[in-house]
């Protein structure tokens, strides 16, 4: 076990169980170290990554350069307010721009650059993105002790992805998952959990036996830290009594190991594709649910309440494609309550006008 702790070396389960290594410096992408810990080829591996690998500076001379800045960042409140999940990509993302503009004075930062930043990664809009909340966060910093006068990221807008994001899985999708996974399988189970809960994978792979009292599920969304309490509804623990599980979670790899979040999205991608539903997602179910709960009368603060969402803004992005069918149903239908003639009054070529004699009341009556 000592070997586990040389420097940059990382672990983690693949979907089957099996335990890997791999070298990982801040910023660098992750290289797979074969064999086994002290092996020759092992050692021989970590060697190579050791000396070839790019490493990406810890500290900077010049305390005007953003380098500097970025190290007086990572001790902040400002970071450090932070879940672990999102400083980790926080700073991954960080430190690879960095790696390429560490050494220039932070303080000459402009909007204009920010913006050739940004579109240069035209082609990846979400990682366009992330790039500017980064900024945003590191120059908020810099702002609140006087360091910049400006956020130069502050007003640079986010690329458009083209779309409405995850596709919401339709209940034909469900069924046709469910037709291919039958319950006692992980892979029904795992859809059960996501949709049922409409919590995230990061949140569905630590959902166990020590979580439930009282009929609900008790945890902190791993993303936000909010604390949630999720009725367990019968159709979920059917499925969940009718699946073997022998560790602390409900969800198992084939060697009774406990998924990791990464590691479970491989595997609900594949038992995806295996019932021929290439273009769903996990995240789909989340908001399939939110979108079905809307269709049903559900209010946006229900829903929000449901997944965990801080503003209602998430919780009606989701719903909005619901509320635009129920909102239109609706006002169609008062309409047609005022328009539609008695019986006899439509021929072939359809409605009639109606004659100088028909007039609408106050009320909205004829």
């Amino acid at each position: 076990m000592a070997l586990l702790k040389l420097k940059y070396v990382m672990r983690d389960h693949d979907r089957h169980g099996n335990l890997r290594h791999y070298f990982r410096r801040t910023g660098e992408k992750k290289i797979r170290l074969p064999g086994h810990p002290g092996s020759a080829e092992f050692l021989a591996a970590y060697d190579q990554a050791l000396k070839h690998g790019r490493a990406v500076a810890t500290e900077h001379k010049d305390p005007a350069s953003f380098a500097a800045l970025l190290i007086s960042f990572y001790r902040s409140q400002e970071y450090k307010r932070l879940n672990l999940r999102s400083r980790r990509v926080r700073r991954m993302i960080l430190d690879k721009f960095s790696a390429k503009h560490g050494s220039k004075p932070f303080a000459k930062l402009e909007r204009r650059h920010v913006l050739a930043f940004r579109d240069e990664l035209a082609d990846k809009p979400g990682a366009a993105t992330n790039l500017i909340k980064a900024l945003r966060s590191v120059f908020n910093y810099a702002l609140e002790y006087d360091l910049v006068k400006v956020n130069p990221a502050a007003q640079v807008d986010y690329l458009k992805t083209g779309g409405s994001g995850f596709h919401s899985w339709t209940i034909d999708e469900v069924r046709q998952f469910e037709a291919r996974h039958p319950i006692g399988t992980q892979a029904r189970l795992a859809m059960a959990l996501l949709l049922y809960t409409g919590q995230r994978r990061s949140d569905v792979v630590l959902f166990g036996k020590h979580m439930v009292r009282d009929g609900r599920l008790h945890y902190a969304q791993q993303k936000t830290g909010k604390r949630m309490a999720t009725r367990i509804i019968r159709p979920l623990q059917d499925i969940i009594d009718a699946t073997p599980s022998k560790g602390s979670t409900f969800l198992e790899t084939g060697w009774g190991k406990s998924f990791t979040a990464n590691g479970f999205g491989n595997a609900f991608r594949e038992w995806c594709d295996e019932a021929g539903l290439k273009h769903c997602t996990s995240h789909g179910l989340r908001k399939a649910l939110a979108a079905r709960l809307a269709e049903l009368g559900a209010t946006v603060h229900q829903i929000k309440d449901l997944l965990g969402h801080s503003a209602l803004a998430m919780a009606a992005l989701y719903t909005k494609g619901a509320d635009q069918m129920i909102n239109s149903d609706a006002a169609l239908e008062l309409f047609e309550n005022i328009i539609v003639p008695p019986t006899g009054q439509v021929g072939q070529k359809g409605l009639k006008r109606p004659g100088k004699s028909a007039k609408f009341s106050k009320d909205g009556g004829r």
